[in-house]
């Protein structure tokens, strides 16, 4: 699939993911549009594609049918990757936020139905998978797209808007016969993204040298975070192969322990601290790992970045951009918000 020339929009591409989507997209010379809210994205994600008036930018809000209408008219391709969403501590506090985004996916969708536009990428989520398959502490299942099926059980309002969103998407697709493909993406993380997720927040408690140092569960819950220029990879590769309404996964096999990983954030800050797990904080699921068995058969896609390396970039980033007084005043507030 060539991108040069295609018209296409990006909605949430001021965001972590969205915005290394939009750079992706600008170097493969599509012609790309942006609309975004701005209540978790940031302009100085995309400052160096606005100062160059290599992309367009719409501020808005898509839960509007006229926003929504306004923004997908004219374009081929849409990545549809606003919500609300952040970590699992905004997951478990902000539900009535997360039920939004049923409104939100919905008219997305019919805009882009009504307005011709040819193929959309939707942003779902590990959080569609029943619950109920990462619990066992006894086995670990790689959660795989067929998956998920009736019993449903999904990951809290989060997990069931997604789980929607997708159902709601594939019904568009057989019935007017647009092309579309549903990501499920498995923990992102990396440059720009935010403290609220847990990757990040190990990185923050490190980068103001807290001690003891808090872990949110009891650091045996396992995840498989994937850098997120392997996300955006295998976005643009679903997104030129995958054209049904299917799901497909989009996250590494690499298991790592909460508590292995706060371990190696010390060892990279040069850091010595007690860890203090805290099991009465928000944690999700026991375990959560993909099976990217479909994805790699049907693209060759297969993640690039190690955790071990992943979190070192992140951390160089982190380290050279971040305030310590900022982020030591403003932390606790972080972990909680998109």
């Amino acid at each position: 699939m060539d991108w040069e020339g295609l018209r296409v929009l990006v909605t949430g591409g001021a965001s972590f993911i969205g915005s290394h989507l939009v750079d992706a997209l600008v170097e493969r010379r599509a012609k790309v549009t942006v609309v975004d809210d701005l209540s978790s994205g940031r302009l100085d994600h995309l400052h160096k594609h606005l100062a160059t008036s290599e992309i367009h930018f719409i501020k808005a809000d898509l839960r509007r049918q006229d926003a929504a209408d306004a923004a997908v008219t004219g374009q081929q391709c849409v990545f549809h990757l606003a919500a609300a969403h952040g970590g699992r501590g905004y997951l478990e506090t902000h539900e009535t936020a997360c039920a939004s985004n049923f409104v939100l996916d919905g008219l997305v969708f019919d805009s882009c139905v009504r307005h011709a536009v040819d193929r959309i990428v939707y942003a779902s989520s590990g959080c569609v998978y029943p619950c109920h398959l990462q619990a066992a502490p006894d086995r670990i299942v790689r959660l795989k797209e067929d998956q998920v099926g009736p019993p449903f059980d999904a990951d809290g309002i989060y997990g069931w808007a997604k789980l929607m969103g997708e159902k709601v998407l594939a019904v568009y697709a057989r019935e007017h016969r647009v092309k579309a493909v549903s990501c499920r993406y498995f923990t992102a993380y990396g440059p720009r993204a935010t403290e609220s997720h847990a990757v990040m927040a190990m990185i923050a408690r490190a980068f103001v040298r807290q001690d003891p140092f808090e872990i949110w569960g009891t650091g045996q819950q396992l995840r498989n975070w994937t850098y997120v220029s392997d996300i955006v990879e295998g976005t643009l590769l679903a997104a030129e192969h995958c054209d049904a309404g299917e799901a497909i996964n989009i996250g590494t096999m690499e298991g790592t322990r909460v508590m292995d990983a706060a371990e190696l954030v010390l060892q990279y800050a040069d850091f010595a601290a007690a860890i203090v797990a805290r099991p009465e904080m928000p944690t999700g699921p026991y375990y959560r790992i993909a099976d990217n068995t479909e994805l790699a058969q049907r693209t060759g896609w297969r993640p690039k970045v190690f955790f071990a390396e992943g979190l070192r970039r992140t951390m160089d980033w982190y380290f050279s951009t971040k305030s310590e007084a900022d982020v030591r005043s403003e932390l606790e507030h972080l972990l909680f918000a998109r």
